[in-house]
């Protein structure tokens, strides 16, 4: 069964395809390809959620000590009666918190559709709970469907670590007009086609064979949101207050 509550630290990097290839080959003796998809590989599809004043947006793009997304997500090919996952991302003090749950991806948009979804036990959920804080969460922001994000993913396991995990994601695109995520991973890119985001995700430190490695490749540090610069590419100046902005020039788009 899927971890639907876990904490963790995330550094991210904006690498070129030469350093990916390079990493996965040095780092083999070290971590095995993750079990889903083949050989580590599969699509994510998201669905992005914000208020009407774009209130996640701001708290992600000034960096608050604390700010939260709402997303839905299914893997690979997916229909309406897939099995999507329903998930709050936190981040306090550096350190993402997640808070998931399963359900059928229908269930969800029934859901999402109803003005009073009502009990919240009559959906097929894995974990009523996070559901219960899901809406909440929902409810408190007034949130609605914004924006949809994909990615193709690369996926990493450390071989005697379970808690470090490496993905890379490549193709990253988004789009708002058509969000509906059983229709799969297409849009606009945001990032450049030769450009990949690598993130460590670690409980604790990177360890020591890893940092010589990315020193060695000369791999930065970047901090970059794929929520804001995908709502920044999709919605520009229809965002209060976007002009006045600092603007970070990510993979070609700003």
């Amino acid at each position: 069964m899927a971890i639907e509550i876990f904490s963790r630290r995330e550094q991210k990097y904006l690498i070129t395809t030469q350093q990916y290839l390079s990493l996965v080959k040095k780092m083999s003796p070290y971590m095995r390809a993750d079990k889903n998809g083949t050989d580590g590989k599969y699509t994510v599809t998201s669905l992005y959620f914000d208020s009407p004043d774009q209130q996640i947006y701001f708290e992600t793009k000034n960096k608050l000590r604390f700010r939260q997304k709402l997303r839905l997500r299914v893997y690979d090919d997916a229909t309406l009666n897939s099995t999507a996952f329903f998930e709050v991302k936190q981040k306090h003090n550096n350190v993402v918190n997640k808070r998931r749950m399963l359900i059928p991806l229908k269930e969800a948009y029934e859901y999402l559709n109803r003005r009073n979804p009502g009990d919240l036990s009559t959906y097929r959920t894995t974990n009523i709970q996070v559901f219960k804080e899901i809406d909440h969460f929902k409810r408190y922001y007034r949130l609605q469907p914004e924006m949809v994000v994909s990615y193709d993913r690369h996926a990493f396991h450390c071989t005697w670590d379970p808690d470090l995990r490496i993905t890379f994601d490549l193709n990253l695109r988004c789009r708002n007009d058509d969000l509906k995520i059983e229709n799969g991973p297409h849009g606009d890119l945001f990032v450049d086609r030769e450009l990949v985001v690598m993130e460590v995700k670690v409980t604790h430190s990177v360890p020591l064979w890893l940092t010589k490695i990315l020193q060695n490749l000369s791999c930065e540090q970047r901090s970059a949101s794929k929520f804001c610069t995908s709502m920044e590419l999709l919605k520009g100046d229809l965002i209060p207050g976007y002009g006045e902005l600092e603007k970070i020039k990510f993979g070609g788009v700003e």
